[in-house]
């Protein structure tokens, strides 16, 4: 599977296309079989419902958060509740207002309409959105220069669903005219372990609870990554094994995919030791440690620091990048004298540490942010 930067991991949350076709198949069909998201999925219950008594489309729905986490599962929910159709596009895909106008005046009445990625919509195609989503007519503008005339389009009712990983890419005014607006969050173990066992069921793999709990405490809180483990923790159950997936089993697995038991692989343990070894904990500037690790800073940046940063093991700071005291300990270095420069999730400066010659000991960056 490769990420949205071409880079081939085992727990990248973006999806591939031939991903997207076997998630099709574990996805649930109604809010009763969604897992997890408890608070949005009893929000949108309650707006869906109102809507279906009032004989009316419901809100417009936008969902944010991280890649993953079943915005898409989630939309597909939403038409099935209210019995429509689902037309599915993405934000990147408009182009022009008129890819807009056409799509839109395709709708049957209550359709639903989902934009992936929806901050990613043109402009001119944005503009054209607004009216639709509040008056449901789009201008068509017919001609150029001083002889352009606006034709006035009806379109049926619809619910826009809209899905989005970066919340804070939106115009006011499109975020402004949803009605609903979910915020998606990480799965905790036990919800992952839920989703596990709905998939391992779906896909014929007998799956035991301690290999459900190992699975899901590498899965970084997300649901697709958890089904992707899976899959291949399957494959090697199969071919290695006697096809159950136990814990000893997962852990053999996981360990030839190079997923660890915090969910990090090769590249995210790379930069980390890049960091901890060659820099001493930092403080070092991005481009200098994609250097080291012999990769683009954008992936450095996008593809392994969000988790690295939540999961308390990095911290970024006005000086540069810097190891805390817990990736130290995840990787198995001692501490250098004076202990590391940050204690770890939510640890401050210690206050000016490092012994004299150790790097991040100086009160300047010694690398380039």
């Amino acid at each position: 599977m490769a990420d949205a930067l071409g880079k081939e991991t085992a727990v990248s949350p973006q999806a591939g296309d031939e991903e997207r076709v076997v998630e099709s198949a574990l996805r649930p069909h109604s809010l009763h079989d969604f897992i997890g998201q408890p608070k949005v999925a009893r929000q949108l219950a309650l707006v869906l419902e109102g809507a279906k008594r009032r004989g009316r489309p419901p809100d417009h729905v936008l969902l944010s958060g991280p890649p993953g986490l079943g915005k898409t599962s989630l939309a597909l929910i939403i038409g099935s509740e209210l019995g429509t159709s689902v037309k599915i596009t993405s934000g990147p895909a408009i182009e022009r207002s008129g890819d807009l106008a056409a799509m839109l005046s395709n709708l049957a009445p209550g359709d639903v309409l989902f934009i992936d990625e929806i901050h990613r919509i043109a402009r001119p195609a944005e503009e054209l959105l607004y009216m639709a989503m509040e008056d449901f007519r789009v201008d068509v503008v017919v001609g150029k220069g001083p002889g352009a005339t606006a034709i006035p389009l009806e379109i049926s009712p619809f619910t826009l669903v809209g899905a989005t990983t970066r919340a804070g890419l939106l115009t006011g005014p499109l975020r402004d005219r949803f009605g609903f607006v979910g915020q998606m969050e990480f799965y905790e173990p036990a919800e992952l372990q839920q989703v596990l066992r709905r998939s391992a069921d779906l896909l014929g793999v007998e799956l035991t609870e301690d290999g459900s709990a190992e699975i899901a405490g590498r899965s970084r809180g997300t649901p697709r990554i958890a089904n992707r483990l899976l899959r291949r923790v399957r494959d090697y159950a199969e071919v290695e094994a006697d096809g159950r997936v136990t814990r000893e089993v997962a852990q053999a697995a996981l360990a030839l995919y190079d997923v660890d038991v915090l969910g990090l692989d090769r590249l995210d343990r790379a930069v980390l030791e890049a960091l901890v070894v060659r820099f001493g904990g930092g403080p070092v500037g991005v481009a200098t440690l994609a250097v080291a690790v012999g990769e683009e800073p954008n992936t450095v940046e996008e593809v392994c620091e969000p988790f690295l940063v939540r999961a308390g093991l990095l911290a970024r700071t006005p000086r540069g990048r810097v190891a805390t005291e817990a990736a130290w300990h995840h990787l198995g270095h001692p501490l250098p004298r004076g202990g590391a420069l940050i204690s770890g999730a939510g640890g401050g400066f210690g206050g000016g540490g490092g012994a004299p010659g150790t790097p991040g000991a100086s009160s300047e960056p010694l690398f380039g942010a």
